[in-house]
């Protein structure tokens, strides 16, 4: 369970105060028991029954198909100080917890959206306080919500919050030197008072022990960059320590907050070659590491742990608009003839550009809300409520602090931020939050899953796919099978895969490929698969096939590589220095604890005994282990080995560590003569070390060892 703070002084003399007026109160008429605090749990969503906003329910179900989706739950936007008291077009915070204690649920979220200075990059989510307005946002904004939230009548409820949007990752990308800077981002930056706004709402916030903080984290379109992922995550970090926060006041993140990134991206990985050429280089790509959200959300999760943030902190998903279905998604991968038809033709996001972010035109609902779907993700959510406009599209007067942002125009033809394209966006759409009815029914018609009782949609649904044919493996370990079929047909559409291995479910893919990992070396191993679609129905099983994994020692071919690159100048000084990271090139993630990387080398003359180092890694040195083994090997230049470990942790499919920079030494200090070392290379970059090994639970996973 997550630990937490006691109640600040301030908001314990507001409580106090309360407690007061309460009991004077009692002597005209008596006061109820308000209900005990409920329990503080590690993740909100799990078995929870969260409050749908009535407001939005009654607009969707009053449109074509929106009954559907009517009752789902979805968050509250506190966007400007007056969202706080309500008006007569909309319910007060207090009225929205009241009837969310009315629905019978148990858990409200609600979105802390005010910053000074807010979304200094966007014009049509610009806030209602100036750069330096800091006091006003804690005095009027943040202290009001937390004395409703700390109402002792709503202890039963769990009460998320996502603490401001877009604010902290701007400053990592567009506070200056980059294409898409803004002097108002800039401005923000030098002040300090994003930072000190986000701790100070943590930490306030965080004090009522049934609040749970969720930091917003951009998007992989955003911060999915080596340049900008670390640099975001201690940003996160410095801000979750500003103003009295401590890490331990913050729950997790969310990204994807409302935005359009595809959850996941069934028919490519960023570790493909077309012709050579890597899906990274792809114009769409454009050299980001991670294609789609769950990828990019579970890797930034293992980063921000390495950062210092609790190793159980939870991810959430925005899915209300990322869905990308309709007649438009593509059925498979894209033609090969180069990187870019690959992609292009097979990437379900169909966005121009990954950095177009207003009313985008062809967009769907996306998965409905679910608790714990993948590791580390504690749900998808409903962040942004399907149906309110991102911005509008022409000038509007108005009294919101709402600008007019050309990225709304469907006319204007970009900036740096989204490398001068069209920007994608639908016309005619009002002020951000306001109803967009054309855009909702477009939402619906192009849902993914689809929706009950639209074209495709579950209850129309009974067909189930065809099964799988062609099921071959395509590479196998001592440990390891991989394997890969042909796709199924379904009059709706493929959404997945489910693995068997003699009869038992052992995994599932949105992909037409899988690799089956712990097995035992030399023995013989049955596997099915069988194909669904989006309204749950399942095929027959594929034909059985049988798969015998090698013996062990020998060449790894698994779901695994470990790049190299040479960072000692000298073949014969007194230190092996390097630079690996590890990449999964597989459909699943894979334990790291699992993993063991060895890099073999022969020490010559001098001692027997050696010291090693991590100078530099992404995933945090604190999360390896390093030591020197002799190998047993009479091979040339393999007698020993350095084996690097990972303490925790995983590691996304198609994701890599990152750089590990380490080093060794003989314990004397003598010269090495790395010229004949078996794993050694003289390459400065990057690039795949067959003759380093990848080991997973003692099996040879990759590379050719000595």
């Amino acid at each position: 369970m997550r630990t937490r703070g006691t109640i600040t002084h301030g908001l314990r003399r507001r409580l106090a105060a309360l407690s007061a007026l309460a009991m004077g109160a009692a002597l005209a008429v008596a006061i109820p028991t308000p209900a005990s605090a409920a329990a503080r749990v590690d993740n909100p969503y799990v078995g929870a029954t969260a409050y749908v906003n009535p407001d939005w329910s009654a607009k969707a179900a009053a449109e074509p198909g929106g009954s559907s989706i009517a009752d789902e739950p979805g968050f509250v936007w506190m966007d400007r100080i007056a969202a706080i008291e309500g008006s007569a077009q909309a319910m007060s915070l207090r009225e929205h917890l009241d009837t969310a204690l009315d629905q019978g649920a148990n858990l409200f979220q609600v979105v802390i959206y005010d910053l000074p200075g807010r979304d200094c990059a966007a014009l049509a989510s610009n806030g209602e306080l100036g750069p330096t307005e800091l006091d006003r946002y804690k005095d009027d904004y943040i202290d009001p919500i937390s004395e409703i939230l700390a109402d002792p009548a709503y202890a039963n409820l769990r009460i998320v919050t996502i603490i401001e949007p877009d604010s902290l990752p701007n400053l990592v990308t567009n506070a200056g030197g980059s294409a898409g800077s803004t002097e108002a981002c800039a401005t923000m930056k030098a002040n300090g008072n994003y930072e000190k706004g986000v701790g100070y709402a943590l930490h306030t916030l965080g004090a009522i022990p049934n609040v749970y903080n969720y930091v917003d984290a951009a998007h992989h379109g955003w911060l999915g960059w080596d340049s900008n992922f670390v640099p975001a995550a201690q940003e996160f970090k410095k801000a979750a320590t500003s103003e009295g926060a401590t890490v331990a006041d913050v729950t997790g993140f969310i990204v994807n907050t409302a935005n359009y990134s595809a959850l996941k991206e069934p028919n490519f990985k960023v570790t493909d070659t077309v012709n050579g050429t890597q899906v990274r280089q792809s114009k769409w790509v454009d050299w980001n590491y991670y294609v789609d959200e769950l990828s990019f959300a579970q890797a930034l999760r293992t980063e921000l742990v390495s950062q210092g943030f609790a190793s159980n902190i939870g991810m959430l998903i925005d899915t209300a608009r990322n869905g990308w279905g309709g007649s438009g998604r593509p059925a498979g991968p894209g033609p090969q003839t180069s990187v870019d038809a690959y992609v292009d033709g097979g990437r379900v996001d169909r966005r121009i550009h990954a950095g177009n972010w207003c009313n985008q035109s062809g967009a769907g609902i996306g998965e409905r809300p679910t608790s714990a779907p993948e590791p580390g993700i504690d749900a998808y959510v409903w962040a942004k409520p399907p149906g309110e406009s991102d911005g509008n599209s022409a000038p509007v007067d108005n009294d919101e602090g709402k600008g007019f942002d050309r990225m709304c125009d469907p006319t204007y033809t970009g900036n740096g931020r989204n490398g001068n394209n069209l920007t994608g966006a639908l016309p005619n759409s009002p002020l951000a939050g306001h109803w967009f009815s054309a855009q909702f029914q477009e939402l619906v018609r192009n849902a993914y899953p689809a929706l009950d009782g639209t074209p495709g949609g579950g209850g129309n649904d009974t067909q189930a796919p065809t099964a799988p044919t062609g099921v071959t493996v395509t590479a196998k370990t001592s440990g390891s099978v991989s394997l890969s079929w042909t796709a199924s047909t379904d009059n709706t559409g493929v959404t997945g895969y489910d693995v068997f291995r003699g009869g038992v479910k052992v995994g599932s893919t949105t992909t037409t490929s899988y690799t089956d990992t712990g097995l035992t070396a030399s023995t013989a191993y049955s596997y099915t698969v069988k194909a669904k679609d989006a309204a749950g129905n399942v095929s027959a099983a594929s034909g059985a096939l049988s798969a015998t994994t090698s013996a062990g020692g020998g060449t790894g071919t698994g779901a695994l590589k470990v790049q190299y690159k040479n960072t000692d100048s000298s073949a014969t000084d007194n230190q092996i220095r390097m630079g690996l990271q590890l990449v999964n090139t597989g459909s699943t993630s894979v334990n790291l604890s699992t993993v063991k990387v060895r890099y073999w080398f022969t020490p010559e003359a001098g001692a027997s005994t050696f010291g090693t180092a991590c100078d530099y890694a992404v995933i945090g040195c604190g999360n390896l282990t390093h030591g020197v083994q002799s190998s047993g090997s009479s091979a040339a230049g393999a007698s020993h080995y350095l084996e690097v470990g990972f303490g925790s942790g995983t590691l996304a499919a198609g994701a890599s560590t990152g750089e590990m920079q380490l080093r060794l030494n003989k314990s004397d200090w003598s010269n090495f003569n790395e010229a004949d070392d078996y794993s050694r290379s003289t390459t400065t970059s990057y690039a795949d070390a067959p003759k380093i090994g990848v080991y997973v639970t003692g099996a040879l996973a990759w590379g050719t060892a000595p």
